[in-house]
């Protein structure tokens, strides 16, 4: 009997220890897919939550002996209603409540927080009765719940994405604590007091969870829709990422990643055709093309117009978003089929030895039809991988280099636009090659703007600004260079000023307004900081949230 009463306690453990950490870990990721600033976020709700852990340790000595193992079973009740609850709660609360958001947010983080440190030293204090030792009840108590951590973790990222949403992620752990709580209210059901009022506690709690689950897809859907003004037409979040694509009653296709705008269909092209044309107005006869980022076809929409153009390499780290741009009806009309015969390769660390070599052959054709006559555009592959592992690994020079990457608003975004990355991506250019990098807005973000720059000329490349407007971003920049032995900063801007036309098809870019790109306003380009971006310091984190949140 004892021993068995035990091995109910150590499960019940076992299961809290899981559900705990995946709590924290989806109230994480939510706050990070509503306020940005993942890193921040995470650390934030994790300190947070193991603080109200370590109060509610210490208030349950406050609790007399009697009615513990009714206490304990309520509050693993009350834990799977709010961890259940909890996200969904919190989406609705930022659309429909946005100025009390954080006041919900850190109530349902210090709630649960509270529940997790309460339970644990109430569940050492039950098991006493079966086990006499102190140092061995300890011992088993916490190695379970810390085994049910290394099993919660295992869930939450291999196993409930696979099936369920975040939302309903977070019911399914809120379902598992009702087990829980089931399992102990039959095995203890002669040792409990109020078991009529826990049963209907419980009844009430599954019911709650169970309703809410069977419509957390329409809900979810909802409570997003409160986020932005446009109808939402796609909504999924993956592995590395949140995409959201709405259509306005103009027809505008808008893309947002995180919560943060990527394009609107109406101006893409402005911002595109400045991210590719002016460099290719200035390379000789580019042949091997990388683009980093660009997950969306937009960018290889624009190089596939160049004939001299027989190998596009695709890097961007979502399979999700490249899958999405080759077969979506939507985005494949936008970005005129760039990536849908391409071939994908999804590779992790393990599987470096399989990116393409100098002279490998990488995909089949793709292939661009004029008039009745199909024609060889490019050889085009899509790699999902981190952008950095790629340049470290990749072989073989480019004669240009596309980078277009999110804005850095967190520090895993702002390794790629440090030093250390940029002289990796010297390694991979051609020595007469060029390369372009979108730098967030030198207007709202001037000093984010200016640091790119800085950091870029301090791995040995040479660098030049332009600007343009983009009416859906506003003023917005892109840094352009080269190696300083072929480019140097007048050279590049020689190079672009003495541009007559673009041999391309364009709806908005002309060598005039290339020409125009180049002038900034008085001062513009006058900073007072002097500091580059390592992947220590993440300094443009600071300035791009400087610069956003005060303005210029």
């Amino acid at each position: 009997m004892n021993i068995s009463a035990s091995f109910i306690l150590y499960l019940t453990t076992f299961i809290m220890g899981g559900c705990g950490i995946a709590y924290e870990y989806t109230l994480s990721r939510i706050a990070a897919d509503i306020l940005g600033n993942s890193a921040r976020q995470w650390a934030l709700v994790i300190g947070a939550m193991m603080f109200c852990m370590g109060i509610g340790a210490d208030l349950q000595k406050r609790l007399d002996d009697k009615l513990l193992l009714d206490k304990f079973i309520a509050a693993e009740i009350l834990l799977g209603v709010l961890g259940g609850l909890g996200p969904l709660t919190l989406l609705f609360t930022y659309g429909l409540a946005p100025a009390y958001y954080i006041i919900i947010q850190y109530t349902f983080i210090c709630s649960i927080g509270l529940l997790l440190g309460f339970e644990l030293p109430l569940i050492a204090r039950l098991n006493s009765a079966y086990t006499q030792q102190l140092k061995v009840n300890l011992g088993k108590v916490l190695k379970m719940d810390y085994i049910g951590a290394l099993a919660g973790a295992l869930l939450w990222v291999f196993l409930l994405p696979r099936f369920f949403t975040l939302i309903e992620s977070a019911y399914v752990l809120g379902l598992l604590n009702l087990s829980a709580a089931a399992i102990l209210l039959i095995y203890f059901r002669s040792e409990i007091t109020l078991k009529s009022r826990l049963w209907l506690f419980f009844i009430a709690a599954l019911m709650i969870l169970s309703i809410s689950f069977y419509n957390a897809r329409t809900w979810t859907a909802k409570a997003e829709q409160y986020l932005y003004r446009d109808r939402i037409i796609f909504s999924k979040t993956t592995r590395y990422q949140h995409i959201v694509l709405t259509r306005s009653r103009a027809q505008e296709i808008r893309c947002y990643i995180n919560g943060s705008l990527q394009f609107n269909s109406a101006d893409e092209h402005i911002y595109h055709e400045n991210l590719v044309h002016p460099a290719f107005t200035l390379a000789t006869n580019p042949r091997r093309v990388l683009i980093l980022g660009g997950g969306d076809g937009m960018a290889a929409r624009e190089i596939l117009k160049y004939e001299s153009v027989k190998e596009i390499v695709l890097c961007d780290l979502d399979p999700e978003m490249t899958d999405l741009a080759r077969t979506d009806p939507i985005l494949t009309r936008l970005n005129h089929n760039s990536l849908s015969s391409a071939k994908i390769k999804t590779l992790q660390n393990h599987d470096l030895k399989e990116l393409p070599g100098k002279d490998q052959i990488l995909v089949a054709n793709q292939k661009k039809r004029f008039g009745s006559r199909p024609e060889l555009v490019a050889e085009v592959t899509v790699i999902n991988l981190d952008a950095a592992t790629l340049l470290e690994n990749l072989a073989g020079k480019f004669d240009v280099i596309i980078i277009d990457f999110p804005d850095p608003n967190n520090e895993e975004l702002a390794k790629l636009y440090s030093r250390t990355f940029y002289r990796r991506l010297a390694d991979r250019l051609a020595i007469d090659g060029i390369f372009v990098q979108q730098a967030t807005s030198p207007f709202h973000a001037r000093e984010a703007f200016l640091c790119v720059g800085r950091t870029i000329r301090a791995s040995g490349l040479s660098a030049i600004p332009y600007h343009d407007n983009v009416p859906s971003f506003g003023e917005w920049g892109w840094w352009l260079g080269g190696h300083h032995e072929r480019w140097s900063a007048t050279g590049l801007k020689k190079g672009l000023k003495k541009i007559h036309e673009i041999k391309v098809e364009t709806r908005y870019l002309s060598p005039e307004m290339i020409h125009a790109s180049l002038d900034f306003g008085k001062d513009q380009l006058i900073s007072g900081e002097q500091e580059i971006n390592t992947l220590v310091n993440h300094k443009i984190f600071t300035y791009y949230l400087e610069g956003w949140q005060t303005g210029y």
